[in-house]
């Protein structure tokens, strides 16, 4: 990805209000209704949208580890990178964007979501089929990450990251977006589907707990003959 690609020109902003932190932490937020209850308590910021910097790398890594955190601890795929290094390869990779969504106040400015998508498959180790795609004349954009800081879930970030990664489809010609998303992950399951995503396949982890043996044999009693 090449620095005139990764500016730091805004895309878009929103002004949203926050309340009081939810402290959990999920890849997306946890409810469709954006109205949390504790307005009484709620401030109004700008929400800001800018792409990704290499100077950005470390301080988005460690954001992804504390969103996913809980996320991975419950799940059979990781929903991040498993790696550092993998992570800035993505950030070198051709054809994927990395956006940054930060609030300002008082001079400061404080990432609160991260979006990561691309307009083909890509990646070396990218099990996605194009063929399914191309049989339903379908033009994907696919998503590979949508993060929400756990401290501002349920005040519309969620929403504005959904709105301008949708945003990008319609400016490509895309007829879909494409997500995966953990079957157990039931707060980002009903995020998704709050706004009109549908599953198209199913891949399902199967298990058979098996009895577990030693590799060698207990102890055995042998009784000798006596010799004549």
């Amino acid at each position: 990805m090449s620095d005139d690609h990764a500016g730091e020109q805004h895309v878009k902003r929103s002004r949203i209000r926050r309340s009081r932190p939810s402290g959990k932490a999920i890849a997306a937020e946890p409810s469709a209704n954006e109205c949390p209850p504790e307005a009484a308590a709620s401030e109004q910021f700008e929400l800001h949208v800018r792409r990704i910097h290499r100077r950005d790398l470390n301080r988005v890594w460690n954001f992804l580890k504390l969103v996913f955190r809980d996320v991975n601890r419950e799940t059979v795929e990781y929903q991040r990178p498993r790696t550092k290094q993998r992570f800035v390869d993505t950030y070198e990779e051709e054809g994927v964007s990395q956006l940054l969504f930060e609030i300002h106040r008082q001079g400061k400015r404080e990432l609160v979501g991260y979006a990561e998508f691309a307009y083909e498959i890509v990646g070396s180790d990218n099990w996605m089929n194009h063929r399914y795609f191309v049989k339903r004349n379908m033009r994907p954009l696919f998503v590979e990450e949508l993060a929400v800081h756990p401290d501002y879930h349920g005040i519309g970030i969620g929403s504005f990251i959904a709105e301008q990664i949708e945003h990008a489809a319609r400016l490509r010609g895309c007829t879909h977006i494409v997500l995966e998303v953990a079957a157990n992950n039931e707060s980002a399951l009903a995020f998704y589907r709050a706004r009109n995503f549908q599953q198209i396949d199913a891949a399902i982890f199967l298990a058979k707990k098996v009895t577990v043996e030693e590799q060698l044999l207990p102890p055995r009693t042998i009784v000798s003959r006596q010799r004549t």
